[in-house]
C-alpha cells in the first residue's frame, strides 16, 4: 500500500510541473485532462503528506523517551506516541479506501426514471413527490435538471417520467436511489383518515454520451405522436413527440420536452444509448451480481430499499438500517447524510471483497 502511495504522490509532484508547462497550456485538450488527473490524487497526496507527517512525530517522540528523563515530559511524550498511532490506524482505513477502484460513472450526467407502482392514484401523487425531491437535491448541488418525458395525471400525480441531471458527480449521488420507494401516508382523497401504502420505482442511469454500442437502424420503431400533459397549444397540437422502441430488447424510450421532433428523437437516441449499454453490461455482470451477498442494494427495481412514513415523520433505509424523523427536510431535498452513509457502507464492502 505504502508503495502504491508513495509511486502516486511522485506522479502527483509530476503533474504539477507539467501542469505549468506552455505548451500543455496552450494544449487545451491535454492541459483539462491533467487537470483532471492532479485533482483526482490530490486527496492521495494530501493523505501521503500526513501519513509522513504522522510516522515521522511516532519516530522522534520515541528517540526522546529513550534519552529523557523528566517524568512529566515522558508522560506528554507517551500520550502523543498513542494519539499519533490512533491517527496512523485512521489514515491507514483512509488511504485504502482513496486506493480503491474508482466507478467509472461517479462523474457523468445521469438519467433518473420514476414510475408510479401499486396504490392508484396516490402512487402517482408520491411518484410527484420524488420528482420534487430529486429536483429539490440537484438544485442544491447547482445541477441542472431537465424533464425528457412525463405523463401526469388529472391530480397533478406522476404515472411515468424520466428526467436528466446534469452535473460533475451527479451519478455517483443519485445512483443509490434504484429500487422500489414505499410510502404509507393518508392519501388527501381518503375521507376516513386510514394510512394507505403505495409504491414507486425508481431507476437511475449514467449517461453515455459516447458508448460502443452498435444500433441499427432496421431494428428501430419511430412513432411521433402529440405531447401529453401540461404545455402551450404548440405542444399539444403539433407530432413533436417521439417514442423509439429497440426491437431486439423490447427497450421503449420517450422524448417530448422539446418542441422540434429532431431535438426530441436526439435526446431519445441519448437515452437509448444508455439503456442499451445498461443492458448488455448487466448481461456481463450477471454471475457477478449473482454472487454478491453483503451490497448496497443491487439497483433491481424490484428490490423495496426505502419507507417513507408520514404519520411518524419518519424515513427508513432497509439497505444499511438507516432511521431518521425528519422525512420533511428529506423531502426538501436534505438527502446528503443518507448518500453519506450509503456511500461508506458501500467503500468498507469493497475493501472486504479486496481483502478476501
Amino acid at each position: 500500500m505504502l508503495n502504491k502511495i508513495r509511486f502516486l504522490k511522485e506522479k502527483y509532484l509530476e503533474l504539477e510541473k507539467e501542469m505549468i508547462k506552455p505548451e500543455v497550456i496552450q494544449d487545451n485538450k491535454r492541459y483539462a485532462k491533467i487537470c483532471k488527473e492532479f485533482s483526482e490524487l490530490e486527496p492521495i497526496s494530501q493523505a501521503y503528506d500526513d501519513y509522513n507527517v504522522v510516522l515521522k512525530t511516532i519516530e522522534s517522540d520515541k528517540e526522546l523517551l529513550e534519552t529523557e528523563s523528566d517524568a512529566d515530559l515522558r508522560s506528554m511524550l507517551e500520550d502523543e506516541i498513542l494519539s499519533c498511532e490512533e491517527k496512523k490506524k485512521e489514515l491507514d482505513e483512509h488511504i485504502k479506501i482513496l486506493l480503491l477502484p474508482k466507478d467509472e460513472n461517479d462523474e457523468k450526467n445521469v438519467i433518473i426514471e420514476i414510475r408510479s407502482g401499486a396504490g392508484g392514484e396516490e402512487a402517482s401523487l408520491f411518484a410527484g413527490v420524488l420528482l420534487r425531491m430529486y429536483s429539490m437535491y440537484a438544485e442544491s448541488k447547482r445541477w441542472k435538471v431537465e424533464i425528457l418525458s412525463i405523463n401526469e395525471t388529472e391530480l397533478k400525480g406522476v404515472k411515468e417520467c424520466s428526467f436528466r441531471v446534469c452535473g460533475k458527480g451527479a451519478y455517483s449521488k443519485f445512483k443509490y436511489e434504484s429500487g422500489v420507494h414505499r410510502v404509507q401516508r393518508v392519501p388527501e382523497t381518503e375521507s376516513s383518515g386510514r394510512i394507505h401504502t403505495s409504491t414507486a420505482t425508481v431507476a437511475v442511469l449514467p449517461e453515455h454520451e459516447e458508448v460502443d454500442v452498435d444500433i441499427n437502424e432496421k431494428d428501430l420503431q419511430v412513432d411521433v405522436y402529440r405531447s401529453g400533459g401540461a404545455g402551450g397549444q404548440h405542444v399539444n397540437t403539433t407530432d413533436s413527440a417521439v417514442r423509439i422502441t429497440h426491437i431486439p430488447t423490447g427497450i421503449v424510450v420517450a422524448c417530448q420536452d422539446e418542441r422540434s421532433q429532431l431535438k426530441n428523437r436526439e435526446k431519445a437516441m441519448s437515452i437509448l444509448k444508455s439503456k442499451l449499454y445498461d443492458h448488455f453490461q448487466m448481461q456481463l455482470d450477471e454471475e457477478y451480481a449473482r454472487n454478491r451477498r453483503n451490497q448496497v442494494g443491487t439497483g433491481d427495481r424490484s428490490e423495496r430499499i426505502r419507507t417513507y412514513n408520514y404519520p411518524q415523520s419518519r424515513l427508513t433505509d432497509h439497505r444499511i438500517n438507516y432511521t431518521i424523523y425528519n422525512l420533511d427536510n428529506f423531502l426538501n431535498g436534505d438527502l446528503d447524510d443518507l448518500i453519506a452513509n450509503l456511500s461508506i457502507v458501500e467503500q468498507k464492502e469493497k475493501l472486504e471483497r479486496v481483502t478476501l
